[in-house]
């Protein structure tokens, strides 16, 4: 069942379960938006004969490690994709040429030499932060095969690039499927499971939660959530997602927080406008009833110094509940007042329509997690 805390298919040992269902006939399975993809299901899975459109899991996730696990057999001449949403990421397994891929450039490939359309596969696609990955194992036979890509991030953008950068795409908001080329695919089961659970520690946000897409490598390391998770004593995650408002984030948190589990429940949210006292504080509620202890933090200062007035909404809702929080816009403004940004702790984004100073940069992370010492040491007892 949806939700259900039990094993995947699989020799691995149990992790948390966020969704598992085996498809088959008899049932409509609404969590799953079918469009107008061609499709049957039967008593062996959910056939797909249809070459336009997607399926697509309809339960938004942002985790950083998690893996989703498909039960699958192909046609002699399929060719799959496994993709997120928007397309971001794609992965591929191509029966006809026995080969599993990621859609980068230039592409990143395997040769599969057991691929064989009378036998059972268990196709995983998993996500580590920047490395994103497909393994594929014979059910039949034990043999397994996988790749995986990094994802290099540029730094700023234009002028403000510290590198070229390797873009793998991020596995944004729904897991999407669906046949490419051949006869026909069919899916008897799909799992998605987180590979933490009963974290210390729980970080949710924006492209601020996300340095994944765009630090380099390198440099990743020193990135504020990289930096916090390190001194943790304890297990503990990120959901971070560029782009979103408290509206995503609320939907994502309903979809991973009571199965995961937390003790705290950080968020960084608001840069992209969309907060109010009523839908912060619904958020804190949902996370106090979760059990855990709500951290909501001051937004980093940015060009256009939209942080003052939110992060004065966050400080009357942090007043309500008696709850802390992080003040990471005075860690990222120049007299460390939280007004005008340090453009030296952010990196520099050129782009044709402006110039933005959003994201913090190795040296506005570290300040950054200096702050949580101050402000939230409790996580690191």
């Amino acid at each position: 069942m949806p939700g259900a805390a039990v094993a995947c298919s699989g020799p691995k040992p149990p992790a948390t379960v966020l969704y598992d269902q085996k498809y088959h006939d008899g049932y409509l399975f609404p969590e799953l938006v079918l469009d107008a993809v061609m499709h049957q299901f039967t008593g062996k899975g959910l056939v797909i004969t249809g070459k336009e459109g997607l399926v697509r899991l309809n339960k938004y996730y942002a985790l950083a490690e998690r893996t989703a696990q498909y039960h699958v057999r192909f046609s002699k001449d399929a060719k799959a994709v496994f993709q997120s949403d928007k397309g971001d990421f794609k992965a591929y397994v191509d029966v006809r040429s026995r080969k599993i891929s990621i859609a980068t450039t230039p592409l990143t490939e395997r040769d599969v030499p057991f691929l064989d359309s009378r036998h059972d596969y268990r196709v995983e696609i998993g996500r580590n932060y920047q490395v994103s990955s497909i393994k594929i194992t014979d059910l039949s036979t034990g043999e397994s095969t996988a790749i995986a890509a990094t994802m290099d991030g540029a730094g700023g953008v234009g002028r403000g690039s510290v590198g070229t950068g390797f873009f793998v795409g991020r596995q944004y908001d729904y897991y999407c499927f669906g046949l490419v080329e051949g006869t026909s695919m069919t899916v008897r089961r799909l799992c998605v499971k987180s590979k933490k659970s009963n974290l210390r520690l729980l970080i949710y946000g924006d492209s601020i939660t996300e340095p994944e897409g765009y630090f380099p490598t390198k440099l990743f390391p020193q990135s504020w959530t990289q930096l916090v998770m390190e001194h943790i004593k304890g297990p503990c995650m990120t959901s971070g997602r560029g782009g979103t408002t408290i509206k995503e984030l609320t939907e994502r948190i309903r979809n991973e927080l009571p199965y995961i589990k937390a003790k705290y429940v950080m968020v960084t949210i608001g840069t992209n406008g969309g907060n109010t006292e009523d839908n912060l504080g619904e958020l804190v509620e949902y996370i106090l009833a979760n059990g855990s202890v709500p951290i909501l933090n001051n937004i980093p200062s940015n060009e256009s110094g939209t942080q003052v007035a939110i992060n004065a909404m966050i400080e009357k809702v942090r007043q309500r509940y008696k709850i802390n929080g992080c003040r990471f816009d005075l860690a990222t403004s120049v007299n460390g007042d939280g007004k005008i940004v340090d453009t030296t702790m952010m990196w520099f984004e050129d782009y044709d329509w402006g110039k933005i100073y959003h994201h913090p940069n190795a040296k506005g992370a570290l300040q950054m997690y200096n702050r949580t010492l101050m402000d939230v040491p409790e996580i690191y007892e």
